[in-house]
């Protein structure tokens, strides 16, 4: 049911990523809550400072800028309650109460009164072992993402966490990045909601796996680079168009240049 979209290299994935880093940023920090910009998150990214913004929301861009850094860094690291500990330090530097330490008291979740039970170490490590035992990727890191934010493991920052564990999983398997379109957010949040009241799942799986995972099929653009080139066609035209679909900027200066090279 949830066979790979993308099957990439690792080095062919962070490229990706890292390509559209200022886009999956600002989504993630919209399904929060934070009220920023894409020109504002993509000026705080570069360390130009943004007026009118409230200081935390600035750090919080910063940290999940850092936690990308962090995940790229430790690709190879495999995911365990350790490493989604660590990054929601990083996530949380600076605004949240015991960032990276399970939390130790009672949570709400807004939009719902159902209440997450209180986290237990051992049962968590369990259970985020028993998720990673699912050999499929793609299933495995959509599963992880949902657990995390049900699980209200830390005390805040949990969606941003989850989501960062999930695409450290996917990204170090090749099979895309998941990030929640902005004209979906409302529908995904609607679902998550039922979600954390009822423990059903798979209608929400079934929605990130249609609307929310990205990526791009180098193969195919070699077979196509061949054929191109063979037939005396533009042999990166669509490429191009691929790479504007998954939002690639591909007029920097020297690019075109390099792959030809």
């Amino acid at each position: 049911m949830f066979e790979p979209k993308y099957n990439m290299t690792i080095e062919e994935n962070i490229f990706i990523a890292k390509r559209n880093i200022v886009d999956y940023i600002w989504k993630s920090a919209k399904l929060e809550g934070i009220n920023v910009t894409f020109p504002e998150t993509k000026a705080i990214y570069e360390g130009i400072n943004v007026g009118g913004l409230a200081v935390d929301d600035v750090v919080a861009i910063n940290n999940l800028k850092h936690a990308w850094q962090f995940s790229f860094d430790y690709i190879k690291y495999p995911m365990d309650l350790p490493f989604i500990c660590k990054l929601n330090q990083i996530i949380g530097a600076n605004l949240v109460l015991r960032a990276g330490f399970i939390r130790n008291m009672p949570v709400s979740i807004a939009g719902t009164t159902w209440k997450p039970d209180m986290p237990i170490e051992s049962i968590i490590k369990e259970e985020v072992a028993e998720i990673k035992s699912i050999s499929n990727p793609t299933e495995r890191a959509i599963r992880l993402m949902l657990y995390c934010m049900r699980k209200q493991i830390f005390m805040d920052g949990n969606k941003r966490t989850a989501m960062m564990a999930a695409n450290h999983d996917l990204i170090a398997n090749g099979q895309g990045i998941i990030s929640i379109p902005i004209d979906k957010q409302l529908e995904f949040y609607e679902m998550l909601t039922e979600y954390y009241e009822t423990s059903h799942i798979d209608y929400l799986m079934l929605f990130i796996y249609a609307y929310c995972i990205e990526g791009m099929d180098f193969s195919q653009q070699e077979l196509s680079h061949k054929v191109q080139v063979m037939t005396g066609l533009n042999p990166y035209e669509e490429f191009w168009k691929q790479a504007d679909l998954v939002g690639v900027s591909t007029k920097e200066e020297g690019f075109e240049d390099e792959l030809e090279r």
